[in-house]
Order: structure tokens, then C-alpha cells, then sequence
């Protein structure tokens, strides 16, 4: 049975036993967590846990540096916090730490439009963290959920296709995809067709409208693409990362809550 769940918000409590159950409370089946918070912060997380039985599906951001990061010294502290926030997960009972290649490092849509690394170098530097990471994940059975991000965001990793072809040269068993519906709205021709087509490796789902906005107030058909991971037999959280839009940003988000769980 998929999960809804959300990352944290400026309007959620700032203790970690009240945040999560407050997130509960408004509906929420489960809470993908800061890296940073969970490297810092892993007696607290499982309190809270604990105390509302709000499970941890996730982690998401919070290390130093981006698994294909051009600084080398950043790629690497990058690769340690990883470690530290894939052995923290599994004593917290979450699944998998979402990574993409980079974010805002680079692209070539806007200026200058010129990469300091050939593509080639890219793809060594992520088959290399990857394969660091690896072992790992296997030591701590927590899959690395590698997620395409738009061409605006990232150069490197962009489609679903590209981050299959990561995973296949690397021969990984423990790095899934994240499908986040907000980029591949940008970048694949259909979100149900390339869900359905490489059903096998995706892992993680991350949900936003076609503007980052909240799920319903924008143009992706979520209820044709939740029947499509219905179909493939995806069982993970599906976890809203969206911006949130409207005077009331509590109520809209409440509100975004039950328009999901319609599809659920």
C-alpha cells in the first residue's frame, strides 16, 4: 500500500515528537526526513517516531556535497555524510536516502553553457560515489534512490532513461530511482508511459505539481498517474515536496492532502 508523505514545512512544529505528530494528525502516513537532522539528531527521530507512530519512509538533502559534485573534496565529504545518513536510516526503520547527481551546480539551458568536466568525467564521478555508497547500502539493506532532475537544475542526470543507464553500467542492486512527477513533467514525453516502462527500477516517488506548487492546483493528471503505479505494483511512499501556494499555507496544504488521497 503506497504511503502519502511530506517533508518538513515552516509551519510544522519545531520539536521533532510534536512536528510528527502533527503530521499525523493532519494525515500524513509518513515523514521523509532531513540528512542533516538525521545525522545530527537520531535518538530524537526515533522518540518521535515512537511517540506518534509516524514512520520515517526517507532522507533527503543535508550532506556536503553532490555525488557528482566538480570539487572533489566537496564529492567526497558528500559520499562520508551518505554513509553516516544510510547506517542512521536503518536504526530509524526509513527505506532508502533520495541523491540526485547535483542540484544547481550547473546546466547547460543558460549561461555560459560550457561544462568545466566533459560528460565523460560526469558519469565517472557518479559511477564512482555510487559504487562507494554500494556497499554500504548493502551492509544496511537501504536502497540510494537516484533522481533526474530537470535540465534547469542539473545537466548531468535529466531523464529517467539516463539514470537507468547509471545503474546498469553499475551493475547496482541497491541504487532505485526516484520518479518526481514535478521533473519529469519537464522532461519525459509521459510520466504514466515512463513509469510503466521502467517499473523495475523505480523506488521512490516524489510528487508536485507541473509549476512545484501543491498537488491540484496545477495541470498533472495525478489520478491517471497513481493508477499507473497501482499497476506496477509500486507499494513506496509517495512523498509531497511541492512549494506550497495560497494565503493560508496550512489549509492549502491540508487541502492537497485529501486531493491525494482521493488516488490513493
Amino acid at each position: 500500500m503506497m504511503l502519502l508523505g511530506t517533508q518538513d514545512r515552516d509551519f510544522f512544529p519545531q520539536d521533532l515528537t510534536e512536528k510528527f505528530k502533527f503530521v499525523k494528525s493532519i494525515g500524513f502516513e509518513c515523514f521523509e526526513i532531513d540528512g542533516k537532522v538525521l545525522m545530527e539528531k537520531p535518538d530524537e527521530i526515533k522518540r518521535a517516531i515512537q511517540a506518534s507512530g509516524l514512520p520515517v519512509s526517507s532522507a533527503c538533502g543535508g550532506y556536503r556535497g553532490w555525488i557528482g559534485d566538480f570539487i572533489e573534496e566537496k564529492r567526497l565529504n558528500g559520499i562520508a555524510d551518505l554513509k553516516v545518513i544510510i547506517r542512521n536510516l536503518k536504526e530509524v526503520g526509513g527505506t532508502g536516502v533520495v541523491v540526485p547527481a547535483a542540484w544547481g551546480m550547473f546546466t547547460y539551458r543558460l549561461p555560459p553553457m560550457v561544462s568545466p568536466r566533459s560528460r565523460e568525467g560526469d558519469r565517472k564521478a557518479i559511477l564512482d560515489s555510487l559504487s562507494q555508497l554500494e556497499e554500504t547500502a548493502k551492509e544496511c539493506g537501504i536502497y540510494i534512490y537516484l533522481e533526474p532532475l530537470n535540465r534547469y537544475q542539473d545537466h548531468m542526470l535529466n531523464t529517467t532513461e539516463d539514470a537507468v543507464s547509471i545503474i546498469d553500467e553499475g551493475k547496482f542492486e541497491m541504487v532505485k530511482i526516484t520518479g518526481d512527477f514535478y521533473h519529469m513533467s519537464i522532461e519525459e514525453d509521459d510520466i504514466s508511459e515512463t513509469l510503466e516502462k521502467y517499473k523495475d527500477y523505480i523506488g521512490h516517488i516524489h510528487i508536485a505539481e507541473n509549476h512545484r506548487y501543491q498537488p491540484g492546483t496545477g495541470s498533472i493528471d495525478f489520478r491517471r498517474h497513481m493508477e499507473t503505479l497501482k499497476r506496477i505494483g509500486y507499494d513506496g511512499a509517495v512523498v509531497n515536496e511541492g512549494r506550497i501556494r495560497g494565503e493560508d499555507p496550512l489549509k492549502v496544504y491540508v487541502d492537497s492532502i485529501a486531493y491525494m488521497k482521493q488516488f490513493m
